[in-house]
């Protein structure tokens, strides 16, 4: 009888992972520190914790991040099943309520038979025992080290937590839903794409210089001594983006285009937007409002926000470290280890940045670690496939400067005849893309519309 395979962490890749494993009737030891061992984070022990927001990205068709949920989908992704049924409504974005989305996940891991579940947290790594490792960006130093041991003699230099192979995420503020004043704002999505389902905070420019002022003023949580802040460029504290210049909000998390107010007809000087938490509609998160400010200076300065003067803060910003290996370095194509190719790595500590970039890591690293447990070599997903370019960035980045990413048109390969427009160009990968997934899962091959 064969050794189960060991899953440490069920986070968002563990229990797809884990569930991928399952259902190909291999079993699993999940392992999950929490809540015998808490997270800096984490609010809850349940599996697939959502930490930074509530949001899965785009479901516009032909889009990137589309596209990536479609792909899982269509690969029998329990947690895109669970996402869906989770859903609050948010635009033309997929998002939702996530305390129910983690409770829904961890009772469905939980009546899987050939899954269980250790809440213990795991300090070593046997190397010759088939394992995933699905830890997150929030690994435990001890688990940090044995990472670093098995990847010292990669000639990668040692693993997390080197201070080039972490960066660090911020969590947005969360606001109760009654102390929003809904006679200073507006429902719209951004150029009218889904139903509007964001509160809209306006602001003039005297409103955003006044806020900008106070923001630029106010206090951060003090950097510990073995800190370097070394940021995700795609998630920067909205202190960090005021300080490259007073418009850069305007263009970023403030940005007002698309979001004409009913009002006035006109779209604001500025906009802050703000998002449903949960399916009872009774919390708003800040939409890319994350931020590394003190408690007591984050209400002072978002009280500014119009509508948000009396705002009841259940959430207040905060930031964390996201640990993650020099994957290119360290991975082949199979999410294995080049030096120890019984384990596996998936999710954020693989180098992919996002809540769905991590289930599609772990949906395909428990695909590849049942294929090993049966004896069979793992199949790589097509090139042109967004799960097959996610993982083929993350393995084949230049390891000197490895970064993680979202995933995005540039990371899959280009079309083989020139498309000026846009629109048509990210249609036709798309197709090209899902037509490729259906040769690899052996079903028929969709027509060119």
């Amino acid at each position: 009888m064969k050794d189960p395979i060991v899953i440490i962490g069920a986070g968002l890749a563990g229990s797809e992972a884990a569930w991928q494993c399952a259902r190909r009737g291999v079993e699993v030891e999940l392992y999950e520190m929490r809540p015998v061992r808490a997270t800096p984070a984490h609010q809850t022990a349940d599996f697939a914790e959502l930490v930074c927001s509530n949001s899965l990205k785009s479901e516009s068709e032909n889009t990137a991040p589309w596209l990536l949920k479609e792909e899982l989908r269509r690969t029998g992704s329990l947690l895109m099943e669970i996402a869906r049924a989770c859903a609050v409504p948010a635009g033309h974005a997929l998002a939702v309520d996530r305390m129910a989305f983690a409770s829904q996940v961890t009772q469905a891991i939980g009546r899987e038979q050939l899954i269980t579940v250790r809440r213990e947290e795991a300090i070593a790594i046997d190397e010759n025992r088939l394992t995933l490792v699905a830890t997150g960006p929030l690994t435990s130093d001890a688990l940090a080290g044995e990472i670093a041991r098995l990847s010292a003699g990669a000639g990668a230099g040692a693993a997390t937590p080197h201070p080039q192979l972490y960066f660090y995420d911020s969590i947005s503020p969360i606001v109760e839903a009654d102390s929003i004043d809904m006679e200073k704002v507006y429902l719209a999505a951004r150029y009218e794409k889904g139903t509007p389902d964001y509160i809209n905070c306006p602001m003039s420019q005297e409103e955003y210089d006044r806020f900008y002022e106070a923001l630029l003023a106010a206090q951060s949580v003090e950097e510990r001594d073995w800190e370097k802040l070394n940021y995700f460029e795609g998630c920067l504290p909205i202190e960090e983006i005021a300080r490259r210049g007073r418009d850069t909000l305007r263009f970023g998390p403030m940005k007002p285009v698309g979001l004409r107010d009913p009002r006035t007809g006109r779209p604001p000087y500025a906009v802050v937007q703000l998002r449903q938490e949960n399916l009872r509609a009774d919390s708003y998160n800040l939409v890319g409002f994350q931020n590394h400010l003190k408690f007591g200076e984050q209400a002072r300065v978002l009280r500014l926000i119009p509508g948000l003067e009396n705002a009841h803060f259940l959430r207040y910003g905060q930031i964390h470290r996201n640990t993650y290996i020099n994957a290119p370095a360290l991975l082949g194509e199979s999410l294995q280890m080049k030096a120890h190719p019984r384990v596996l790595f998936a999710g954020q500590i693989c180098g992919v940045e996002g809540y769905v970039e991590s289930i599609a890591t772990g949906l395909l690293a428990g695909i590849h670690a049942a294929a090993l447990v049966r004896g069979a070599e793992p199949v790589t997903l097509p090139r042109a496939t967004a799960l097959g370019s996610l993982v083929h960035y993350v393995t084949h980045a230049d390891p000197r400067k490895f970064q993680p990413a979202n995933i995005t048109f540039d990371l899959l390969p280009a079309l083989e005849k020139n498309v000026r427009d846009r629109k048509e160009r990210h249609r036709l990968q798309c197709e090209r893309a899902l037509n490729e997934l259906a040769e690899w899962m052996g079903a028929p091959v969709a027509s060119s519309g």
